[in-house]
């Protein structure tokens, strides 16, 4: 039965209505939600990270949402490791897996083969040695300082990572005292294997497909504008100041400034409303609160868009530009108008879904063409002397070079020479 068993993925931006269609695919075909977000994970929060309801969760089975502790340490790999084996069980069960997502680096750890194991190993740096699991004696080490032992023992990895890329540079340097192989070493095998492509290794599931949810954009924008507004009438600002209050004012107390780059609190939201959060209750009450509140609010609005594009362009550069990449069928689904969901979304999933289960191409609908992309991106650092900064790849050093800052920096510089 499992040979017969599709793996559906739903793609999207955030707002455009993916959860929705999930649970209505999993209710219809019997299938199982796998919830692909590395902020759904975590415990707690659950309107800002836009979970599904405890009703909406009574209509389908859920996977991998509250699994996590609120400061634990949880990465791509622990999730994969996690959602593999309910995939597996559910195909040999003979049912309808469906994710949900998300996270982009999520859902292609699921998708491709790509990672390695979690290193259990410790490793030298400068003398020191260092357990590459203990993340906190990580981050009391310098970037320059783990960038410098990554060139020794890794350096074509090190010229495709920035130096102050500390997650990553870590990364490689754990792949490496696991293995006793170089991150990229194993990188060029994934890509060299057959069906593997300059992103990595072949299909994991050859048999599935892709759903994306499309909408057009400034109906989005308006329609974000409108959950933020719907977060804040469910009391997301409470919960913002609950979570705070139990979790990170020990950590403010003990620090000179807010870390929102661990755990739950890379959710959207605690950097936008931080000055807000900080302040004593009588200053929330405060003129000096209430413009801290509108600040936040109109911070959260615009972050919360700039994430949905950042998602848009992860969808097309990754499953429609890249033709030597295997890459799952993709079916777009125009979710633009609400009154023409059924219509538009829910009747061509439906008929997509169960074409695959019965191993057949869906009638009359075809998937969105792959194109080459014009522009290659060799991932390699570009140094602009101009502005003193770095960039990884082409596509970044490109971008910058035919940015306003950077010709105004170069005026700026004649201007002097002058």
């Amino acid at each position: 039965m499992r040979s017969r068993i599709p793996v559906i993925v739903i793609l999207g931006a955030t707002g455009s209505g993916k959860s929705k269609l999930g649970i209505e695919i999993a209710r219809k075909f019997a299938g199982e939600i796998l919830s692909a977000d590395s902020m759904q994970v975590y415990k707690g929060l659950d309107i800002i990270t836009n979970k599904v309801t405890a009703e909406e969760r009574l209509l389908a089975p859920h996977h991998l949402l509250d699994i996590v502790e609120p400061l634990q340490r949880f990465t791509v790999v622990d999730f994969r490791n996690r959602a593999l084996p309910v995939i597996e069980k559910l195909m040999q069960d003979g049912k309808l897996p469906v994710i949900v997502g998300g996270t982009n680096y999520y859902i292609e750890s699921l998708l491709w083969k790509v990672l390695v194991e979690n290193p259990v190993k410790q490793m030298k740096v400068q003398g020191v040695t260092v357990d590459l699991m203990d993340e906190a004696a990580l981050e009391h080490l310098p970037s320059p300082q783990l960038y410098e032992r990554l060139q020794a023992v890794d350096p074509d990895m090190a010229q495709s990572l920035h130096p102050n890329n500390k997650r990553k540079i870590i990364r490689s340097l754990q792949v490496y005292a696991q293995t006793g192989r170089t991150h990229s070493s194993i990188l060029r095998e994934q890509r060299s294997a057959d069906g593997g492509s300059e992103l990595g290794g072949p299909l994991r599931f050859p048999h599935s497909c892709i759903l994306w949810l499309q909408c057009d954009q400034k109906v989005l924008d308006e329609r974000l504008d409108v959950r933020v507004d719907t977060m804040l009438e469910q009391g997301l600002v409470q919960e913002l100041l609950d979570f705070h209050r139990r979790y990170n004012k020990e950590r403010l107390a003990t620090s000179t400034e807010a870390d929102y780059t661990k755990g739950i609190f890379q959710s959207i939201g605690f950097k936008e409303f931080h000055e807000y959060l900080v302040l004593s209750e009588e200053d929330r009450d405060s003129e000096k609160g209430s413009k801290l509140f509108h600040v936040g609010v109109d911070a959260l609005k615009l972050v919360t868009r700039r994430y949905a594009r950042r998602q848009l362009r992860w969808i097309t550069n990754r499953f429609l530009c890249r033709p030597s990449r295997q890459v799952p069928p993709v079916y777009g689904l125009d979710a633009t108008d609400p009154n023409l969901w059924n219509e538009h979304v829910l009747g061509p999933a439906l008929q997509i879904v169960e074409s695959y289960l019965k191993g057949w191409a869906p009638a009359g609908i075809d998937p969105l063409p792959v194109t080459e992309r014009s522009v290659k991106n060799d991932l390699k650092i570009h140094h602009c002397d101009v502005c003193d900064r770095m960039f990884i790849g082409d596509i970044q050093w490109n971008d910058h070079l035919h940015s306003k800052k950077h010709r105004r920096m170069l005026q700026r510089k004649q201007l002097h020479k002058d």
